[in-house]
């Protein structure tokens, strides 16, 4: 039978090549937005902090926060867009982002919402990592590049002795591959944690399927390469108008089968206890096809449609991350990644689920929402 666990079972970490879920109208804010955070300059390096400036205004912020909630159905409804969220301009004032698919989009979207600046930015659609580069109509689609074994150990597209390190390819037998993103527990039970898309075959996945690693797509075998089975998935809603918070799902596995730590090049082992997101907050993960990319999060309580195979899903109180220096943060195959905070005291802390990707921005789940879904808690240090 399908999966349709209750949402208080499932959600969590790892972007396939594609997914994401839906949000609710209106676009409410699950997530708690964290302002007041005190200025620290760009990272440098390992001990660089944590916070690129300081967000000094919570009273403007949420005043942002409520323009853009009042006005995201009918802008997502008469001008074309694909999503809104809230951001911080160079100004250091609150901005209202409005992403759009096309040019033409941009007639219909005022200059301001209530007072508050708008800032449009042409991202093309958003989709979840297991849509082929071949239907992207913006964004990063040369092919997926097919990271070797080093000498010291496989690729993260490569099959890994047991127990497999997070952060690697994997995947549902009917998907091509994701990223595993973390290893989750509950009470005295293990699990693997990633997208349902990666993990769950969006919503078609049944109860106890294998989870390969590697994935499908780079050459994974079932059920020769089984280290989990599917336990509990979120439903992910098709409608441009749904609910979506999460787009999560969690495996059945052992410390035999699955490790808490990424490859030697990653960032290690995440930390148990999880972070806020919050502006400009820096991040890392360390996913299938980018292995260890760097950003930021540039904008938050994002409503977003995300297209799955030619559906469209929306979600709402999204976390939107824009690479360091203009780079490609995730690409097809990295769904399903954690997302870490970087530098700082708070190094390593946990912030979202990766899950989808337009033009410059990549999507990601607040990854306490994800938690809260699966009922589960992050195993780290």
């Amino acid at each position: 039978m399908k999966i349709t666990t209750s949402r208080s079972l499932a959600a969590v970490v790892l972007l396939l090549i594609g997914s994401i879920a839906g949000a609710a109208p209106g676009g409410s804010l699950p997530m708690k937005i964290v302002t007041g955070e005190v200025e620290q300059a760009p990272r440098w390096g390992a001990d660089a902090p944590a916070y690129r400036r300081q967000v000094a205004d919570p009273e403007r912020l949420q005043a942002a926060i409520d323009a853009q909630e009042r006005h995201t159905d009918a802008l997502m409804r008469d001008s074309g867009a694909r999503g809104t969220a809230v951001g911080w301009n160079q100004n250091d004032e609150p901005v209202v982002k409005v992403y759009v698919d096309s040019s033409s989009s941009e007639a219909g979207i005022p200059e301001t919402l209530d007072g508050i600046p708008v800032v449009v930015e042409y991202t093309g659609k958003l989709y979840a990592l297991n849509i082929s580069c071949a239907e992207r109509e913006t964004g990063s689609c040369s092919e997926t590049p097919q990271l070797r074994a080093t000498a010291a150990e496989p690729g993260s597209t490569e099959r890994h002795p047991r127990p497999v390190p997070i952060g690697v390819s994997a995947g549902h037998t009917g998907v091509t591959a994701g990223t595993i993103g973390c290893r989750v527990n509950a009470g005295c039970h293990t699990y693997a944690l990633s997208n349902a898309h990666v993990f769950a075959d969006v919503n078609n996945g049944m109860l106890g399927d294998n989870i390969l690693q590697p994935g499908v797509y780079d050459g994974g075998i079932n059920p020769d390469d089984r280290i989990a089975n599917l336990f509990s998935s979120v439903p992910i809603v098709m409608s441009e108008t749904a609910s979506n918070t999460v787009d999560a799902a969690i495996a059945g596995t052992s410390t035999a089968y699955v490790q808490r730590s990424t490859p030697s090049d990653g960032y290690g082992t995440p930390r148990y206890n999880t972070l806020n997101p919050t502006m400009n907050l820096n991040v890392m993960k360390y996913g299938r096809t980018t292995q260890m990319t760097y950003g930021y999060i540039d904008a938050l309580n994002a409503t977003v449609l995300v297209e799955y195979d030619g559906s469209n899903a929306r979600f709402v109180g999204q976390i939107i991350i824009k690479g360091d220096g203009g780079s490609d943060f995730s690409l097809p195959g990295d769904s399903g990644a954690l997302v870490v905070a970087s530098g700082g005291p708070h190094e390593r802390r946990p912030v979202g689920l990766l899950f989808a990707a337009g033009g410059g921005i990549a999507a990601a789940n607040p990854i306490g929402d994800v938690l809260a879904e699966l009922g589960v808690t992050i195993d780290g240090e």
